[in-house]
């Protein structure tokens, strides 16, 4: 599936399994954890500065074609922290030695690391440099250690695999999205990858041949040519977690939220709450509360809700329950006010 996808945001940890989840057949969050463990799919930065999971035969060849520019444009920062070249390598030392042999560390176990050769970490510099040195593709997430996340070196974490020419990276990272994005703009395709527009358009040119396009109000959409219209005429409802691609991997969002309740759903800088989304459109957003061996859900709508609309709801807070093995109680629907 995170193939399929070409990559999932995955700021959010706990979010991010469930968009993995959600989008497969009876899967469990122990389960996709278990991916994780197998390194199967890894959680690293490899677009946007943004946490991301990938496919670990294709986290090598992401990180090698958008880094750079990343970096690039995060240069003044690292400059301001007085990061420089020395610093990265003399963390690189410090890490292969703390980490060599399949050791995991935690984030603060790798701040100690590297104030043990006298590299402070305050004010953001530790951060800046575990974000470097994955862009670089030196260190990755590895499993969680008692709910907290820890890190590895790709090289022992993720197996080789055969490195892509440019141009093939390009054809492939478009292919991967406006097949499972689409219907989707060259714009939104811009946006998700963190390539330049030129970039973009030339990626959407080497991949085309595998896709169809269809002009609404003078846009250009892209989507696969093998897309199929589901059968059951019921409404669809979906609970998706905070960051999920269904929102956050598209610059134009006006096709599934309506533009009155885009700060309902929004934080100020996109779509990051949690949100309900029913035959397509965000109709709300919706909060957890775990208790022992069960969930509450509690949406919050935006609009009110036809009998069909809410049994749809219901369904889709039960497949969330399944994922987490757990009971779930949907609470009394409120409007957004």
């Amino acid at each position: 599936m995170v193939s399929w996808l070409g990559a999932v945001q995955a700021q959010d940890y706990l979010g991010s399994l469930w968009a993995i989840g959600l989008r497969m057949q009876n899967a469990t969050e122990e389960a996709v954890e278990q991916a994780i463990a197998d390194r199967t799919i890894i959680r690293t930065w490899p677009m946007r500065g943004t946490l991301h999971f990938v496919a670990a035969t294709d986290v090598r060849w992401m990180l090698t074609l958008l880094t750079p520019r990343v970096v690039a444009n995060c240069r003044w920062r690292l400059e301001q922290l007085e990061l420089d070249p020395g610093v990265f390598a003399r963390g690189r030392k410090a890490f292969m030695s703390a980490l060599r042999g399949g050791r995991h560390l935690s984030r603060n176990a790798m701040y100690k690391a590297l104030e043990a050769l006298g590299i402070a970490t305050a004010a953001g510099r530790g951060l800046h440099i575990l974000w470097q040195l994955a862009q670089e593709g030196f260190i990755c997430f590895g499993t969680r250690q008692a709910k907290h996340p820890t890190f590895a070196l790709l090289d022992e974490w993720a197996p080789a695999a055969k490195a892509k020419e440019r141009d093939a990276a390009l054809a492939e990272l478009a292919s991967r999205y406006f097949t499972s994005h689409g219907p989707a703009m060259l714009q939104d395709f811009s946006w998700w990858s963190g390539l330049t527009m030129a970039d973009a358009r030339d990626a959407l040119e080497m991949s085309k041949s595998n896709l169809v396009q269809e002009v609404i109000d003078g846009h250009t959409y892209w989507l696969s040519s093998s897309v199929r219209t589901p059968k059951d005429e019921r409404p669809t409802a979906y609970v998706l977690p905070a960051y999920d691609e269904y929102t956050v991997a598209y610059k134009d969002r006006s096709a599934v939220l309506d533009p009155s309740h885009a700060k309902r759903a929004s934080t100020g800088n996109g779509i990051f709450n949690p949100i309900i989304v029913i035959d397509g459109q965000v109709v709300g957003t919706w909060k957890r509360r775990l208790e022992k061996r069960s969930v509450v859900i509690t949406p919050n709508l935006f609009t009110s809700l036809t009998k069909a609309d809410k049994q749809a709801l219901a369904r889709a807070a039960r497949q969330y329950g399944a994922f987490l093995k757990a009971r779930v109680a949907l609470a009394t629907h409120t409007l957004a006010s």
